[in-house]
């Protein structure tokens, strides 16, 4: 699977954590005293709403340290490792990574905009004139300013991503069919080659990128929430405590995903043997095209018997997995609310620094939720990796995997 797209995978993605380690701590702390060696003018960090933060110098020198970072460990693999397809997957990964970071960012800007216009709002609203029609409709330019062309900018990103999970699709298509001698009389071969690797690359850039821009959000968001944390100096049962916005946000996310985790532990292996008996019944129909002995009626029927026993299986588990994931997601819409009525009722906020709080802590909580919002994505990823460690493990020469050996031992039946 990424043995196809990327250079020697388990020292690739070794190396390339440490890299990426060795670059935060570097940046953390030696990054600002480099940047200003080098002529840029990192002393001002008053806050830019509009296009212009994407010209500041903190933002043009991160860029170029990003830049120079990926080059090397790019040119470090091309000279250690050289691979087919390490263009798209070093480049192009970083790529995708990039967009990330500045879609977060154009995030970040946003919710600095909403502050100033809100307020703005809270003045208007009180009807003492101290804030004119002509005002508002800046703010509103603004806005305009920032969200029209990030449309082109998604427009880009989505075009380009359709490409990178094509060339994944392609590496390992090319990949195993070339062995498709060692692996052809696994169950579901063609399925396999043809459907699995389609869906786990495109599934495996999705994730990544989710997780990626998570890392991103928190990276950009948590000082965001920690600053907001002045306003609020009391939770209500909890009291006083360091950070309360950035706590509740971390205790309210583990809950969340902890719930989650126990909630669908069972549903990998279903999803699994259910991708299984639907490729077996689907072998058996395409067989009969080519021979009327095959697709008999008594086969069929027992074929789609093992078909309907594991849909009624997966019915009942994602009942109440739904029901504690709803559960969940409705709660998270006002727990925020909640903790924050008291500082509401005091009047220790305007109604702009109310929504910043609101978008920083969504932005965080969502963060570090990445697991509740991703796992029937991830139970499915789980199921086509076991599918396709069956070709690994042929190809290889090794034992199939025991989920597949419990299968043949049963006479192709799923128990």
């Amino acid at each position: 699977m990424f043995e196809s797209f990327f250079p020697k995978p388990k020292l690739f993605f070794m190396s390339l954590f440490g890299w990426v380690a060795l670059l935060i701590i570097f940046w953390y702390t030696s990054g600002e005293y480099v940047g200003s060696a080098l002529g840029f003018n990192l002393e001002d960090t008053a806050p830019v709403i509009g296009l212009g933060h994407f010209i500041t110098p903190q933002f043009l020198w991160f860029d170029t340290y990003f830049l120079i970072g990926l080059l090397a460990f790019y040119g470090f693999w091309r000279y250690h490792s050289p691979h087919e397809w390490q263009d798209w997957a070093i480049l192009g990964s970083a790529l995708l990574i990039f967009l990330s970071y500045a879609s977060v960012q154009v995030s970040v800007v946003i919710n600095a905009w909403y502050g100033p216009f809100y307020d703005d709002i809270q003045k208007a609203l009180g009807g003492g004139g101290e804030v004119t029609a002509g005002q508002l409709y800046g703010h509103l330019a603004v806005f305009c300013t920032i969200a029209f062309p990030y449309i082109a900018f998604i427009i880009g990103n989505r075009f380009f991503t359709a490409h990178f999970i094509f060339r994944w699709r392609t590496a390992m298509n090319d990949f195993y069919t070339a062995r498709w001698k060692q692996v052809r009389h696994i169950e579901g071969a063609s399925q396999r080659i043809q459907e699995d690797t389609m869906r786990f690359a495109a599934i495996m850039e999705g994730l990544g990128v989710a997780f990626v821009d998570s890392i991103m959000t928190l990276i950009a968001f948590l000082p965001v929430l920690a600053a907001l944390s002045i306003h609020v100096e009391t939770l209500p049962i909890i009291g006083a405590i360091p950070y309360p916005l950035v706590t509740l946000s971390i205790v309210w996310s583990i809950f969340g995903t902890v719930l989650l985790l126990v909630a669908g532990i069972k549903l990998p292996g279903l999803e699994f043997k259910n991708q299984r008996v639907e490729a077996a019944f689907r072998k058996e129909l395409v067989l009969g095209e080519e021979n009327e002995d095959s697709a008999q009626p008594v086969t069929l029927k027992e074929l789609f018997s093992n078909v309907r026993r594991n849909y009624f299986r997966i019915y009942l588990h994602y009942t109440y997995f739904n029901l504690f994931r709803y559960l969940y997601l409705q709660a998270d819409n006002v727990i925020v609310y909640i903790f924050l009525i008291p500082t509401i009722v005091s009047g220790r906020i305007t109604l702009g620094i109310m929504n910043q709080i609101l978008r920083a802590f969504g932005q965080v909580a969502s963060s570090f939720q990445f697991l509740v919002s991703s796992w029937t994505t991830i139970i499915e990823l789980i199921s086509i990796y076991k599918r396709l460690q069956a070709f690994e493990a042929s190809i290889r020469d090794q034992p199939l995997p025991q989920i597949d050996q419990e299968f043949i031992e049963s006479g192709l039946k799923e128990t």
